[in-house]
């Protein structure tokens, strides 16, 4: 019988950093009116997030990526707008290039407060912002096998979205800073395998009846079976500053997989490899973003993620055309090309210092690429 094929809905959400016009800073508490002015004109995708200093929106259920490109550019627009008569703005980066993470609040609500109480020191650290891909996939079997294979694709997803060198106002040398402090929570990391459905409920249930979790949305791994909705949740990646570049990582996780779909139908599968391996790339993509290759554990040799890439963008290519969003996935190169949000963010720094400002003004600078970057819709 052939396998039918899913519908690969997709929901796109992002976080972001809400910073003051004029200091550039973080707004550690933002007046309640602009939470309510977004919520009045975006009912239902917006949110507050873990930090008064963030908010984070969600598309709509999209069949689309020209849909979900729509949604997105509508919802950035108007946070911004809104923002903006509260003299702010928004800012779509993994890590605020010199916010202070002591300094800022936790939003009054009943399950942040007892993430607060729980984590303490390591979820006071949380200033980071991600970005989240939601993609349909009715059958829970298929979720779990799907979850098995994706994995290795994971860190070359990051390495595209990189864009949180800073911390505190210092050059970390890594360009997912974002993903050394979320580190630090339990429950994060790879995914385990499972080798069903029933089999992932199971130790689910186990951490349940324990009172250790709630439910599975305390499960923070870089990709885990969403527990409210019918979809794969991909989550390693940092938050995007440029709309573009979001829906290239969107489109790609995407056509990916349909990809390992269509070798299921074919009755062939991605080689499952040791998570000791995965994470070894998921360093170098935290660590140097597209800048040092990834291991290709075939060759067992570091690859240039230009060939890399070519070879994911070959894979996918009958998927693509497929969902019609070729040029999204192929804006991958443009990325590489150009450098990625932490590249470019250290290379506004890097002029602004080499043209005589002191590391205030630099700083001072990176935000305001990063406020005008992100409105760019």
């Amino acid at each position: 019988m052939a396998l039918a094929e899913p519908q690969f809905t997709i929901g796109i959400e992002e976080e972001y950093f809400l910073v003051d016009r004029v200091t550039r800073d973080v707004v550690d508490d933002p007046p309640p009116e602009l939470l309510a002015d977004c919520e009045a004109l975006l009912a239902g995708q917006v949110a507050r997030e873990f930090l008064r200093s963030q908010i984070e929106i969600g598309t709509r259920v999209c069949a689309s990526l020209a849909e979900a490109r729509e949604d997105l550019r509508h919802l950035r627009r108007t946070v911004a707008e809104v923002a903006a008569r509260h003299g702010m703005a928004p800012v779509a980066a993994g890590t605020h290039p010199f916010a202070r993470w002591d300094t800022q609040k936790t939003t009054e609500r009943r399950r942040y407060a007892d993430l607060r109480d729980d984590l303490q020191g390591v979820g006071r650290r949380l200033a980071i912002c991600g970005l989240h891909v939601h993609v349909g996939l009715n059958d829970d079997e298929l979720r779990i096998d799907l979850l098995n294979q994706a994995s290795y694709f994971l860190p070359h997803l990051l390495a595209l979205s990189t864009s949180s060198p800073f911390w505190r106002g210092e050059n970390t040398g890594l360009k997912s800073y974002r993903l050394a402090v979320f580190n630090e929570l339990p429950r994060t990391g790879m995914p385990e395998r499972f080798d069903s459905w029933g089999e992932y409920r199971r130790h689910v249930d186990i951490l349940v009846l324990a009172g250790l979790i709630e439910d599975a949305t305390k499960l923070w791994w870089d990709l885990r079976p969403s527990e409210r909705f019918p979809t794969l949740e991909m989550r390693i990646t940092d938050s995007c500053t440029t709309l573009e570049d979001a829906l290239s990582i969107a489109a790609l996780y995407r056509c990916l997989l349909r990809m390992l779909w269509r070798l299921k139908r074919e009755n062939q599968r991605w080689r499952i490899y040791a998570r000791m391996l995965i994470d070894e790339n998921r360093w170098r993509a935290q660590r140097y973003g597209t800048d040092r290759g990834l291991v290709d554990f075939g060759k067992g040799a570091i690859v240039p993620y230009a060939e890399l890439l070519d070879e994911i963008l070959a894979l996918v290519e009958p998927d693509a055309r497929h969902f019609g969003c070729e040029r999204e996935a192929t804006h991958a190169r443009q990325i590489l090309a150009r450098g990625t949000s932490a590249h470019r963010q250290l290379a506004v720094f890097e002029e602004k210092t080499a043209a005589g400002a002191d590391r205030a003004q630099a700083l001072a600078a990176v935000v305001d690429w990063l406020v005008a970057e992100t409105a760019r819709v």
